[in-house]
């Protein structure tokens, strides 16, 4: 088994490529620590190395992010993680707990929110995906035109995550959805 790694726009966080699915598509799993990664025996396994501190499962990588510590000495060990979780075929999730996605629109939602949810799913996330993080739509307030977004993965608690949401994801709803006057993070 190859794992490929990618720099994030977040330097505490690396995206891991094991080249298999992880959560596959709609779904993913967001760990903040160690009791949050009770369900997964490899947030529990990455859990384990010193100074990680954050472990997300997207549709086809896994990005940690470090508390501490250089990348050179915590990196071998993660891959050391993800290598004999996949090789010894052990389920990501024990429970049947498995996320779906709020993003897609439903009959209750006003045509603007259906708008922004299509646009937040078709443009946003996979964007955001190539960089290890996802974003969850929390709501939208109609009377100050603002939009809540959750930032999750590489994104929560990325130096650049206020500048993509002011300046990519702010101006992309703007300019699609003209009630949308600013997107706020959660």
């Amino acid at each position: 088994m190859f794992i490929q790694t990618e720099s994030t726009p977040n330097p505490a966080t690396l995206k891991f490529l094991p080249g298999v699915t992880v959560m596959g598509e709609g779904k993913v799993a967001d760990f903040d620590g160690r009791e949050a990664a009770e369900r997964s025996p490899l947030a529990r396994a990455l859990f384990e190395v010193p100074d990680v501190a954050r472990v997300f499962f997207g549709a086809d990588f896994i990005s940690v992010t470090k508390a501490d510590g250089d990348w050179k000495h915590l990196k071998p060990a993660i891959l050391g993680a993800i290598m004999e979780h996949f090789t010894r075929g052990l389920p990501l999730i024990e429970s049947s707990e498995e996320k779906e996605l709020p993003h897609a629109a439903s009959e209750e939602d006003s045509e603007i929110v259906a708008q922004i949810k299509d646009l937040i799913e078709t443009r946003v996330r996979p964007a955001v995906a190539q960089d290890g993080g996802d974003i969850v739509y929390h709501g939208f307030d109609e009377a100050s035109g603002i939009v809540y977004l959750h930032m999750r993965g590489s994104c929560a608690g990325c130096p650049s995550a206020t500048m993509t949401l002011r300046n990519g994801i702010e101006n992309l709803l703007r300019h699609y959805v003209p009630e949308v006057s600013a997107v706020e993070a959660v």
